[in-house]
């Protein structure tokens, strides 16, 4: 396993192997708000779920940024009774040291981070699974190439976060092939949003049966993209 080399600029990490940042230097958890929890509706539909689970699927785990936002909200919104299942793949995990880092700068998420930051020591390639918030989370963490690690799995996804480094700089993340698990492990109205406008990232999601919309991106982004799971090819 090869971890993520980091380096640390004004406080914020920024990737030395993809020469690119991996949160907005603006605000991070903003623009996960906005990008992710906003263009799938997670607030409203955890608010409303009458299922005893909700799947999501995250491409590029990174600094657990995305991942902490989500469970403050499923925690807040969820039927105590319902379970949040949150799969990340990332090939390049943080080291130990950095994950403790980044979450210093989040500390209004030391109710799940402490959890997640004890048991992340004993971190390994492929699955890594973890059991949070009295079992009311669980993480599966796959380490390993992006493709691979979409090839185990068949949980269905309830949405999506796409949230690789840009597909300029880390093309494997956006390629053919994790488009079509992506339909693969995707019902019918299954959501997904990305930080990206990229027109071969649309044209990509189109291809498998994504219906793509362009919306408003956050801070200096002009455009990003999400949309729902229509099995429509187009």
């Amino acid at each position: 396993m090869q971890f993520a080399n980091i380096n640390w600029i004004n406080n914020q990490p920024h990737s030395i192997d993809f020469n690119d940042i991996y949160f907005s230097t603006e605000d991070g958890l903003q623009e996960t708000e906005h990008v992710f929890i906003t263009h799938n509706q997670l607030k409203q539909r955890f608010a409303q779920h009458d299922n005893n689970h909700f799947t999501i699927i995250e491409t590029g785990f990174g600094t657990g940024l995305n991942f902490l936002a989500v469970c403050a909200h499923w925690l807040a919104l969820s039927s105590p009774h319902a379970k949040l299942h949150y799969i990340s793949i990332e090939k390049y995990p943080l080291k130990h040291a950095d994950l403790q880092r980044t979450m210093q700068l989040l500390p209004q998420f030391n109710f799940i981070s402490s959890e997640l930051i004890s048991e992340y020591a004993e971190l390994e390639s492929g699955l890594n699974q973890f059991n949070l918030a009295a079992s009311r989370i669980q993480l599966d963490l796959r380490v390993g190439d992006i493709a691979t690690q979409l090839l185990q799995i068949n949980d269905m996804a309830d949405a999506w976060i796409l949230d690789g480094f840009a597909p300029a700089k880390n093309a494997d993340m956006w390629s053919a092939e994790v488009f079509e698990h992506m339909a693969r492990l995707s019902r019918i109205n299954t959501t997904f949003a990305t930080f990206t406008s990229a027109g071969a990232v649309r044209r990509g999601l189109q291809a498998v049966g994504f219906d793509v919309k362009k919306q408003g991106g956050f801070g200096k982004k002009r455009e990003m993209l999400s949309g729902i799971f229509t099995e429509n090819s187009a």
